[in-house]
């Protein structure tokens, strides 16, 4: 793959994702690392939400909310929300999961071409979505335009290409207790072939890392970057789940970074 593919248009693609996650939201919730468990697992993931946004108000963008599980880290914090999404039966699931709060509103709407209006936002967040982009230098620019000066992009996402040399152990491991009990039908089960496809087309389909997305944040003019570990989030979600899940949380690299407008 070469740098001019990161801008390449694929309008049949980005309908192949819509129709992808429209089918992963009848089980979505059920699927271990996107469902948020009230306790030490929802507080991981909300603790840099916390410090990175603070408590004080803002008006914050969720791009990609699914079904409304980080929707709720933002939220509960104070900040008003809108959160988008393109498939129609994700918004359902976060609407109905959601409804009758204030401060918070659900727009079905394109995370590469959001359509909102220029400097809205203090923040915009989003999880396991940049590695979805079929035009990320594009989609970089427009969450730029989005920002007020000095507002914040929070991204949580992962190498979800290449397993970690402990990563292919566990999953070696995970395959030998699908043989003994049966596999997960809830952990991308049949549509795992779908996913590998979507994935082999994509731009980040050769896998997403922190030094790959840096600089292009910064072509797109944010002016500096931070890391942040995601190691307390995976260290909460082995505190409650079972040994199949656990070895999961070690298959590959996941990062979170903090890009400032």
């Amino acid at each position: 793959m070469n740098d001019a593919s990161l801008s390449r248009p694929n309008f049949h693609l980005k309908e192949e994702i819509r129709d992808y996650w429209s089918k992963r939201s009848e089980t979505f919730d059920l699927a271990f690392g996107h469902r948020i468990p009230p306790g030490p697992e929802f507080h991981a993931w909300q603790q840099p939400i916390r410090e990175q946004l603070g408590t004080a108000p803002l008006k914050v963008l969720e791009l990609a909310c699914g079904t409304g599980e980080v929707t709720r880290l933002t939220h509960e914090l104070g900040h008003d929300v809108t959160a988008i999404d393109f498939p129609e039966a994700m918004l359902a699931v976060a609407r109905h999961k959601h409804a009758g709060k204030d401060r918070l509103r659900f727009i079905l709407a394109d995370a590469e071409d959001t359509r909102e209006p220029d400097g809205l936002y203090d923040a915009i967040v989003c999880r396991h979505l940049v590695w979805t982009l079929t035009a990320p230098e594009a989609a970089f620019r427009e969450w730029h335009r989005l920002l007020k000066p000095g507002g914040k992009l929070l991204v949580f996402d992962g190498d979800w290409a290449k397993p970690t040399r402990l990563g292919r152990l566990s999953s070696f491991v995970i395959r030998q207790i699908d043989r003994l009990i049966g596999p997960d039908t809830h952990y991308d089960g049949a549509l795992s072939s779908r996913h590998a496809e979507i994935m082999r087309q994509l731009p980040f389909g050769e896998g997403l890392t922190y030094d790959r997305l840096e600089p292009l944040l910064k072509q797109a003019g944010f002016a500096h970057t931070l890391r942040l570990s995601h190691g307390p989030i995976a260290a909460a979600q082995r505190r409650s789940t079972n040994l199949r899940n656990r070895l999961r949380t070690l298959v590959y690299r996941r990062f979170i970074l903090c890009a400032v407008r």
